[in-house]
């Protein structure tokens, strides 16, 4: 397959969604990745996406849609809740988890009776789900368990002769995935953090929230054939690097020089190492590059990856997220 590339204009976009409403597979970029479109409705080419990324069947995909009228179209009821959220979040970085009507197929919901949604703040996203006329589901356009891609270079790294066309345009400005929170019952919760965090949840709704408990924990006892993830990312390895990957946990100072002691000891043994590190207060900027690094510390032929953690809090939560995920938990306490 010879994959186009299109620039993000009208005329180009229009071009794309011809390809999704034919059944064919279209990257675009969004504010937060870039995604993989299909046919949210159609199974034969949601099922390709599956196929192009290698993804396992079970990992549900999230469903785009250009209009907040569109939701009721894929969800039986709004709630007060979904109805506060979209008013808070809508166009932007959250996903939804919502009881699904029988027009989504299964293979788009990994065969639960919930669908993840969400109305992307992207205007080359919102157009193109807009021409082609149905909702496009779009996970990650990235083979599965490499780190997101940010770019359009990262999509044709890793998709070029995959799928039918990338849709090219700036940089993502977010750079980690939607937050996704589960709303199917009157109590809610996050399943995956992002740039949305649990206290700007909590405003909205003026209720708790609560964090899956699973979420950045060794994922040692949930990882089996019985565990049914409700969103992406939750079960199966995610974001690795091909470089064995190090964080380092401790006081800033004390982490600084462990990992400046583990990169002379690597160096000396001849590996070559990237250090990814962000300072207190950088939280949004390092969900911004953290993807973006690990690709870059690939692309140098790095052996060894070290970095220090941040604190668990607001968006440092969702960043230690993926960290802890593209380590494999390899966690070193200083």
């Amino acid at each position: 397959m010879k994959t186009k590339f299109f620039k993000d204009t009208k005329e180009d976009l229009q071009r794309a969604a011809e390809i999704i409403a034919s059944g064919g597979l279209v990257a675009f970029p969004t504010e937060t990745v870039y995604g993989l479109g299909a046919d949210a409705l159609n199974p034969e080419a949601v099922a390709k996406v599956y196929a192009a990324k290698g993804r396992p069947s079970d990992n549900p995909m999230i469903v785009h849609i250009s209009s907040k009228c569109d939701l009721i179209k894929l969800t039986p009821r709004i709630t007060a809740d979904m109805e506060k959220l979209m008013e808070a979040f809508w166009p932007g970085p959250m996903t939804m988890i919502v009881p699904r009507l029988s027009v989504v197929p299964d293979v788009t919901t990994g065969g639960l009776d919930t669908v993840g949604i969400r109305m992307p703040d992207h205007p080359a996203a919102l157009e193109l789900i807009r021409l082609s006329g149905c909702p496009i589901a779009a996970p990650s356009a990235n083979l599965s368990g490499k780190p997101s891609p940010t770019t359009a270079g990262h999509v044709a790294d890793d998709l070029s002769g995959r799928i039918d066309a990338v849709v090219c345009g700036e940089d993502c400005q977010v750079g980690i995935e939607s937050s996704v929170i589960d709303v199917t019952t009157d109590a809610p919760m996050i399943l995956r953090p992002g740039i949305i965090t649990k206290e700007d949840f909590e405003r909205a709704l003026g209720k708790p929230v609560a964090l899956d408990p699973t979420l950045n924990r060794r994922p040692d006892t949930f990882n089996n054939d019985e565990f049914k993830p409700k969103a992406p990312g939750m079960k199966y390895k995610h974001y690795a690097p091909k470089a064995e990957m190090i964080i380092f946990e401790g006081a800033p100072e004390a982490a600084r020089r462990a990992m400046e002691a583990e990169k002379t000891a690597r160096e000396d043994a001849g590996q070559k190492v990237c250090l990814i590190s962000f300072d207190e207060g950088e939280e949004v900027t390092a969900a911004h590059d953290f993807f973006r690094r690990l690709r870059e510390s690939d692309e140098a032929g790095a052996d060894v990856i070290l970095t220090m953690a941040l604190c668990e809090e607001g968006v440092g939560f969702s960043v230690m997220n993926r960290m802890l995920k593209s380590a494999g938990y390899n966690i070193r306490k200083v």
